[in-house]
């Protein structure tokens, strides 16, 4: 008797086979994203604020995908480690890195694509692939390397199935939090958008927004009108999973101050869209040092941590704005005053044992299919 399995195999093979006979060859794919920046209002995105963010060139995740027999998905070389040299070898990656790698990120995707589509009644082919990823994003850096990969992963999905016009832009930043929220990753909406749309987007995530379409209304920028900003990090940050945690509880339990204060950052993106606008720096910079004051007198010096603080701190010391990114680990820094500023950052941070590269700022990534998708704005204001 003839297995199940073999008239499986056989049935797909044929299926291969007529595709290619009529010309519809499975596709090949391969994303680069960029991590996503929040330069002001974070983290205003989880509360119903606004917010400005990014893509930054410096640090990427990148996904291949392509046609197999069966689905399989890749482990990473050296973020899925699983043979070590010693056990303090072990040890001291877990420590340093963390235990988890790549492959969760790219199974939670799977399931919430796979998941969405049936319950919006996209059609998807019966193809299967073998997925493989790599990333340069520092771990735990608040760089938002989870959501980069999944966010690269989705974008393959989107072509290997040809269903780019079927899933809105607006949608994608969701289901990207989605997969990581299946993993236990605490995370806003800001980074995901940045990272779907690329380039300088404006963010309101205001509630009869959220509440009624499911998303915010997201407002691309000319990456032109961003001045040259650096990023500080540290090689052994905090654990960008914590810290939005009591703020949130109190939030929730109706907490003035902590209401007020969530207003005022999510006002600060409003008032720093209309200074990169007019190109008013000056502003800028006020901005962006009330904006991490007001995160720390709301979170506080335990939750925000240390050495995260102490970022901060080195790039005021020399005069220049600084700001989290993310939700701890690295640091936005702005030198009004030019070369002769930037000169002082970077001694000042070798000094500290930090590390300070130029921003390289992406321009948008969507395609011309994506921008059909994207909702007009001026429909729903």
């Amino acid at each position: 008797m003839r297995s199940n399995k073999g008239r499986d195999t056989r049935s797909k093979l044929r299926w291969i086979r007529s595709l290619k006979m009529a010309g519809r060859q499975l596709p090949s794919s391969s994303t680069r994203h960029m991590r996503g920046w929040g330069l002001l209002g974070n983290p205003s995105d989880v509360y119903y604020g606004r917010t400005i963010s990014f893509s930054l060139g410096n640090f990427w995740a990148s996904v291949k995908l392509q046609p197999s027999h069966d689905l399989v998905i890749v482990p990473h070389p050296t973020h899925d480690l699983v043979q070590f040299r010693s056990l303090s070898h072990l040890v001291n990656r877990l420590q340093n890195e963390g235990y988890y790698g790549g492959v969760r990120l790219l199974m939670a995707i799977c399931k919430v694509f796979h998941n969405y589509c049936k319950d919006n009644k996209i059609d998807l082919h019966e193809g299967n692939f073998t997925l493989s990823y790599d990333t340069n994003i520092p771990r735990q850096t608040g760089l938002s390397g989870s959501s980069a990969i999944v966010c690269a992963a989705l974008s393959c999905f989107l072509d290997f199935y040809k269903v780019r016009k079927l899933v809105k832009v607006e949608i994608r930043p969701r289901l990207v939090l989605e997969a990581e929220k299946e993993l236990g990753i605490v995370a806003g909406l800001q980074d995901r958008v940045a990272q779907v749309y690329g380039g300088l987007v404006y963010m309101d995530f205001s509630k009869n927004y959220m509440d009624d379409l499911g998303h915010g209304i997201y407002t691309p920028m000319d990456i032109s009108l961003i001045p040259p900003l650096h990023l500080i990090y540290a090689e052994n940050p905090s654990d960008s999973g914590k810290v939005h945690s009591t703020v949130r509880q109190r939030w929730l339990n109706g907490d003035k101050f902590i209401i007020s204060s969530m207003e005022e950052v999510a006002t600060i993106a409003l008032e720093g869209r209309t200074a990169l606008l007019e190109k008013d720096y000056a502003k800028l910079a006020g901005l962006m040092n009330r904006n991490f004051d007001l995160r720390r007198f709301m979170f506080g010096d335990d939750a925000l941590g240390a050495l995260n603080i102490e970022m901060v701190e080195v790039a005021r010391r020399v005069g220049a704005a600084s700001k989290f990114t993310g939700s701890g680990g690295a640091v936005v820094a702005f030198c009004p005053n030019g070369p002769s500023q930037v000169k002082l950052l970077e001694d000042a941070c070798e000094k500290a044992g930090f590390t300070i590269q130029p921003v390289e700022v992406v321009p948008s990534c969507l395609n011309d299919i994506d921008l059909q998708t994207v909702i007009k704005i001026d429909a729903v204001l």
